[in-house]
């Protein structure tokens, strides 16, 4: 009895694991690759043919004529999916205040003529650590410095903007945002 137990048990194992390990997952990969083609493959965005990064995380825009986006919270690399996590710092954490005291001097270096106050998504993590959007408020505060250093108006960069702005969900949730990727390929492709 013992023995055709162990064997019903292997037996049992054998045909779950190939259900569950092997049948399940390539039903649910050809139903994502039918329905869901762009988020099933990570949402990417290609220019020239190849990938230039994720509709769906971040990168680190550091030069002044590109919009920059909010700060990755993840370690010891920018925006590394792997290590998504929020930063867990409160507002009087040393680490966290030195951190925006630095961003809003890069800013401020940055733009120097620009005396507007610097919307707090510029110069803080989101939850997650990787958020691919800025506000509104964070893309026209730097209107100015990209117009200058494209040697575009401001008035394109806003157009630019509104174009590339994101309503909110179903009109009542959340605010209006910019995906930073799509605005600075947008950017790269505008032609004088």
């Amino acid at each position: 009895m013992f023995k055709r137990q162990i064997k019903q048990a292997i037996l049992i194992f054998i045909v779950l694991s190939i259900i569950t390990g092997i049948i399940y997952p390539l039903f649910i990969t050809g139903i994502a690759q039918v329905f869901f083609r762009s988020q099933a493959n990570g949402s990417l965005i290609y220019r020239n043919g190849k990938p230039a990064g994720s509709a769906l995380i971040g990168q680190a825009f550091n030069d002044p004529k590109y919009f920059w986006g909010r700060i990755s919270a993840t370690s010891p690399v920018s925006f590394n999916a792997v290590a998504s996590t929020g930063s867990n710092l409160g507002p009087s954490n040393p680490v966290l205040l030195e951190a925006v005291k630095a961003r809003i001097k890069a800013l401020r270096i940055a733009d120097s003529d620009n005396a507007s106050p610097i919307p707090v998504d510029l110069v803080t993590s989101s939850a997650s650590g990787l958020d691919p959007h800025i506000s509104l408020a964070a893309a026209y505060y730097q209107a100015g410095r990209i117009a200058r250093f494209r040697c575009l108006s401001q008035d394109t960069i806003k157009i630019l903007i509104a174009k590339h702005t994101s309503g909110r969900l179903f009109g009542l949730i959340g605010d209006p945002v910019v995906n930073v990727l799509e605005l600075n390929l947008a950017l790269d492709a505008y032609k004088k």
